[in-house]
């Protein structure tokens, strides 16, 4: 099974860039799809309703894992 990880961003968020850059080669290794959202409040405004303030925000397979910071081994868990 494929798995698809979703990293909820803003394009002004400084940690959500590290993010993005902290999970893409953990994602890669385990052949998950990696898309990265940008919240904007115009365009997907049911998204930044959810979790605006709390970005970044990791999801896998739908179900949240992580917020602000994500640890390593909870990404590979999840896609384990």
């Amino acid at each position: 099974m494929t798995h698809h990880v979703q990293l909820i961003s803003r394009s002004t968020c400084g940690s959500c860039q590290r993010v993005a850059r902290q999970i893409a080669p953990i994602v890669a290794e385990y052949g998950a799809e990696l898309e990265i959202v940008e919240l904007d409040l115009n365009d997907t405004p049911d998204l930044a309703a959810e979790f605006g303030d709390r970005v970044p925000v990791v999801l896998v397979d739908d179900e949240e894992i992580a917020c602000w910071e994500i640890d390593d081994e909870d990404l590979i868990a999840a896609l384990s």
